[in-house]
């Protein structure tokens, strides 16, 4: 393996051109999977640790290294000694000399940090507190496959300013593609990360734009995106949260301030009647099992860019 490996740690550890490319090549994977597959990852073992539940991010994984020869080993942090007090570093050390990539999908940003510090293997973030990276490689995968392409178009997403919502800013900034966030007061993303995309917007030529009125925000948008109003960890203000984020519940009357051809995205998992009802996320202009397959097709072109 080369001793400068590259890591996809945040979404800004790629170049424009970069997220560009994946999402070119995960379109020909795409299109590859239903003409017999392909074998980039032969000979390759991808280690993936879960240090919190998972659904999508754990089986697309495991079916994308496995789809490309590969082999997937899945490991939660209780069955490493990571999970018993041994060092971000050393952890890192020793599954370098194992395998060939380490996705992790854990808390702290710290932590992904740490250890692509000490790995000389890819580190792939599949979701801290700060970022989820991957979810936004598939979130424009599955914009531009059903726009057309980024130029001109806006994604609202409407409620917490969280990691996906962080990670959207970023992204689609990076490719021109205009995102407004509608939150509640107090629920606005981390500023920092909102003058960063601000600066990339201002360069592609895209707008980023916070609002604390959720008609505004989805008013003529091409893509309306919500996500759960208490993430992972949050659990224990989630019926605080309920009366706050109310008037952010996608709901047929909001959505319908959208572009009449706007299509609806959620990364899932969805609770219905919560932050989406029912009528739209099951509904004609909702795209979320493509968003979800799409999961897997850009971390398969991530992994073969990142391990070439």
């Amino acid at each position: 393996m080369a001793t400068t490996p590259r890591h996809y740690r945040r979404v800004e550890d790629l170049s424009a051109d970069g997220l560009v490319a994946v999402l070119d090549l995960a379109d020909e994977l795409k299109a590859a999977r239903a003409a017999g597959g392909r074998d980039d990852l032969a000979g390759r073992t991808v280690a993936m640790v879960f240090e919190k539940p998972s659904t999508r991010t754990r089986v697309s994984f495991q079916v994308a290294v496995t789809e490309l020869g590969g082999s997937p080993l899945a490991l939660s942090s209780a069955e490493l000694q990571l999970g018993r007090g041994e060092t971000i570093a050393d952890t890192a050390a020793v599954l370098s000399r194992y395998v060939h990539a380490l996705v992790v999908r854990t808390f702290g940003q710290d932590r992904i940090d740490e250890l692509a510090k000490n790995a000389t293997i890819p580190v792939v973030n599949a979701l801290t507190d700060l970022e989820h990276p991957c979810q936004a490689l598939a979130d424009l995968q599955t914009v531009r496959e059903q726009l057309g392409g980024f130029a001109g178009r806006t994604l609202t997403y409407v409620g917490d300013g969280n990691n996906v919502a962080h990670s959207l800013l970023l992204a689609g900034a990076m490719v021109g593609l205009s995102v407004r966030i509608a939150h509640p007061d107090g629920f606005a993303p981390d500023a920092g990360i909102v003058e960063r995309a601000k600066e990339l917007a201002a360069a592609s030529g895209a707008q980023v734009v916070l609002t604390t009125d959720p008609v505004a925000g989805v008013s003529g948008a091409d893509a309306v995106y919500t996500d759960v109003w208490a993430s992972m960890g949050q659990e224990d203000q989630a019926e605080q949260r309920l009366a706050v984020f109310e008037p952010f519940r996608v709901t047929p009357e909001l959505f319908a301030h959208a572009a009449e051809d706007a299509v609806f995205l959620h990364c899932l998992p969805a609770h219905r009647g919560e932050e989406v009802s029912a009528e739209v996320i099951d509904g004609p202009r909702s795209v979320v099992w493509d968003q979800a397959e799409n999961r897997m097709h850009t971390q398969k072109a991530l992994l073969v860019e990142l391990l070439r």
